[in-house]
């Protein structure tokens, strides 16, 4: 049996997993990046291999099968972990593909929500048992989706009723904690990211000032989550080695 190892889906070039990496890295896991948006048969590792999945953003809707094929693919891949209990992790895109893939409905916010703004914790699970009542998260989407029949509402706001959300083996947030520094200035970069933000009347030095303020507060509680899904996906993957 080949060696496991956690796969990532990542969608877009700049939408890279950041702090996500970081811990899977920290704890020794093998990991494997594709990018399998465009395939309609995607050569995925043995289902068996995989200890865990991470599922990235990007700028392309959770249902747009016709233009992204391999979305269909990631729904698939989902489904299938979260029934045999593998850890799964979906962030923006991901969080919305996690949750539609498990039944949960999908439609336009009411307006985009980018830049930090504060999110309202509804419930401590374990991953947020160090986070307050509200508290201020990169937030960069348009789409939002509903709650899966039997998940855990975890976090929300008043434009996006399912911030966060766990079921089963998976957890889903709508905004970006795994965004360091550096990932934000590849972000700043890349010309759909800057037109996201004139759009909504921000410029990059102000989303700069944001990250510099938030930051040291969200960063171990980035910690937190992250290398919980970590210690998760080492779990599993000592399970399958044995």
């Amino acid at each position: 049996m080949a060696k496991s190892q956690v796969l990532i889906l990542q969608h877009v070039d700049w939408e890279r997993p950041g702090r996500i990496l970081q811990n899977l890295e920290d704890l020794g896991l093998e990991h494997q990046t594709l990018n399998i948006t465009s395939e309609k048969n995607p050569d995925l590792p043995d289902f068996k291999d995989v200890a865990g999945l991470v599922v990235m953003g990007g700028p392309m809707g959770a249902l747009d099968f016709d233009d992204y094929p391999g979305l269909k693919a990631e729904s698939k891949l989902v489904r299938a972990a979260v029934s045999v209990g593998k850890p799964v992790l979906g962030v923006c895109l991901g969080h919305q593909i996690i949750a539609t893939a498990l039944g949960a409905k999908l439609s336009k916010g009411p307006a985009p929500e980018i830049g930090f703004a504060p999110i309202k914790r509804v419930d401590k699970h374990d991953f947020f048992s160090m986070w307050d009542k509200q508290i201020s998260v990169l937030h960069w989407h348009n789409d939002v989706v509903g709650l899966p029949e039997g998940a855990q509402l975890l976090a929300r706001t008043s434009g996006t009723k399912v911030q966060a959300f766990r079921v089963g083996s998976a957890l889903g947030m709508q905004f970006h904690l795994e965004v360091t520094a550096t990932l934000l200035e590849e972000w700043l970069d890349e010309p759909s990211m800057v037109k996201d933000l004139k759009a909504v009347g921000l410029s990059k030095s102000q989303l700069r000032d944001q990250f510099a303020e938030f930051n040291p507060t969200l960063q171990p509680l980035a910690e937190q989550v992250f290398s919980g899904f970590a210690a998760r996906c080492s779990t599993y993957a000592t399970a399958l080695a044995s």
